[in-house]
């Protein structure tokens, strides 16, 4: 996997497909590559560009605090160091929060946003949900805080439907499992973030796709960055949750890849 200079740490990329660029940013603890089901439909278009955040995968792992601006400066500097002048940007979860950060800091950089089971600001539930996961990082094993993480992202249907895979990734947690203190630095950032005075400020397309089932980051923080944000487009995907990118994968990707050709 390379890797460039950006932002004083190492961030680490994987690079599939060719055309105009497409930078992925994932979300809390995970690495790049957990884009590769939306990769396969994405490189067909464009140069997609699976981005390690600063404390997860290959990437480096520097002390904390982690702030979402700090991580769009990250992603900023990756633009930079591979001669990217301008690209399509999409982020799922805690990604689509360091996207808004970077549409808003360096806009001649973002030509559109797709925002996935996204927030602007959290309410003190959201923050409550982001303590709990920091307090369950610490005193759960890799695979029973996996499978806490399941059980609040995924609709009660798919885990039904997925339960032996769901078994089989918790008895692999250890792999990609990030330190604690990269996963409280993440979990922090994503606690204290916050846009939403500044969201008509965004002047890209953005489309934002949410899961009415979504008990993570609730449906009601998606509309209303979709009512602060002026031409925005929004898709719901009924009875699924804050995964409904995998949940109704075949759905999903058509969906984001027709906005962004368009975009």
């Amino acid at each position: 996997m390379p890797s460039v200079a950006s932002n004083r740490i190492r961030i680490h990329y994987e690079e599939q497909g060719s055309g105009d660029p497409l930078i992925l940013i994932m979300g809390l603890g995970a690495p790049g590559n957990r884009w590769t089901d939306h990769v396969s439909a994405y490189e067909k278009h464009f140069r997609c560009l699976l981005v390690d955040n600063r404390g997860a995968g290959e990437s480096d792992k520097p002390s904390g605090p982690y702030t979402t601006k700090l991580m769009a400066e990250d992603t900023a500097g990756l633009m930079v160091a591979l001669g990217i002048e301008s690209a399509r940007i999409a982020g799922i979860s805690m990604g689509s929060a360091i996207a808004q950060e970077l549409a808003l800091a360096y806009p001649h950089k973002v030509r559109s946003l797709v925002l996935i089971s996204s927030w602007s600001r959290c309410d003190r539930y959201t923050q409550a949900v982001f303590e709990h996961f920091k307090k369950m990082r610490e005193l759960a094993s890799p695979a029973d805080f996996v499978q806490l993480l399941q059980l609040w992202i995924a609709s009660a249907p798919y885990y039904e439907e997925n339960f032996d895979q769901m078994v089989k990734d918790q008895e692999t947690a250890t792999e990609d499992y990030m330190p604690l203190d990269a996963f409280q630095a993440q979990s922090d950032a994503c606690s204290l973030h916050n846009t939403f005075d500044r969201l008509d400020k965004i002047a890209a397309p953005t489309l934002l796709t949410v899961g009415d089932a979504d008990i993570f980051t609730p449906p009601r923080l998606t509309v209303e960055m979709h009512e602060k944000m002026p031409g925005s487009k929004m898709v719901v995907f009924k009875g699924l949750g804050h995964i409904h990118h995998w949940e109704a994968l075949n759905r999903f990707n058509d969906v984001t890849t027709q906005f962004l050709l368009e975009n």
